[in-house]
């Protein structure tokens, strides 16, 4: 998985933080998280890919140690910063228990536990309790297996293979050329590996009218349509029981 994401990384900003679409949606997760992170300071980002969330939070006051598995996407991340805050750092999603700090919050955006298997989810988030504080929080951005956009998508380009791939066991997705191994959880999913250690806040749809990131080519030159998708997502942003139909969902679990 670390090669598949080096890879990634020189473009990564190019497609998808930088278009849009990618602009659109994470604005949707600050929205959100910005509820939850009152009162914290430690925050553990998994996943970190380029910084950007990371240089986000550290702006909002927290101290942020920002992780990912692939050396290129910190390197990239590193050249965004030159403060002690965020601190990025090479780490395994599998090795968290090497984090000796204790954190209030631990985040991750964007899809990066979709790249886990169930067994290798479940013992993350087995794991997550150990570095989280008392009362400590997982806030996590994952795609579910409903989407209602890329049926749609793919049965108008009369794909019928991809339409519904979402519900199959592991998918090959394409990632600047590389096929990395990807699986899809809605929110009882969750729930279901986590409810020992952690009990759900809630979780609220990111992205059921706002479109996927591949869609960007098709929206860039449709701004105004774009935005009054933007709207009609801020009218549903509460609506639970649309996580598991858009495109990314986030889910906020309370240790126990």
């Amino acid at each position: 998985m670390k090669a598949d994401f080096d890879q990634a990384a020189k473009n990564y900003d190019t497609h998808f933080t930088y278009s849009e679409i990618g602009k659109l949606q994470r604005k949707m997760v600050y929205a959100n998280l910005q509820n939850k992170l009152k009162n914290l300071n430690k925050l553990l980002e998994i996943n970190c890919g380029t910084g950007e969330d990371a240089i986000w939070l550290a702006k909002q006051g927290f101290e942020v140690t920002a992780t990912d598995i692939s050396e290129e996407m910190i390197a990239v991340a590193q050249t965004k910063s030159s403060g002690e805050n965020p601190n990025f750092k090479v780490l395994d999603i599998n090795k968290i228990l090497e984090e000796s700090e204790k954190f209030d919050i631990i985040f991750s955006n964007f899809g990066g536990l979709n790249c886990l298997t169930k067994s290798e989810l479940e013992l993350f988030l087995n794991s997550a309790k150990e570095v989280l504080s008392d009362n400590g929080k997982i806030c996590l951005v994952i795609m579910p297996k409903n989407t209602l956009w890329e049926p749609l998508y793919f049965l108008l380009k009369l794909d019928f293979q991809n339409a519904f791939r979402r519900k199959k066991e592991v998918v090959y997705a394409n990632v600047e050329g590389e096929k990395v191994a990807t699986y899809y959880y809605n929110p009882k999913d969750i729930v279901h590996l986590c409810q020992i250690n952690f009990e759900i806040v809630d979780a609220k749809p990111i992205g059921f009218f706002i479109p996927p990131s591949y869609l960007e080519p098709f929206f860039k030159n449709k701004k105004s349509v774009l935005y009054s998708l933007y709207v009609l997502e801020n009218k549903i942003k509460n609506w639970s029981f649309l996580s598991k139909f858009a495109d990314h969902y986030i889910i906020t679990l309370q240790k126990k």
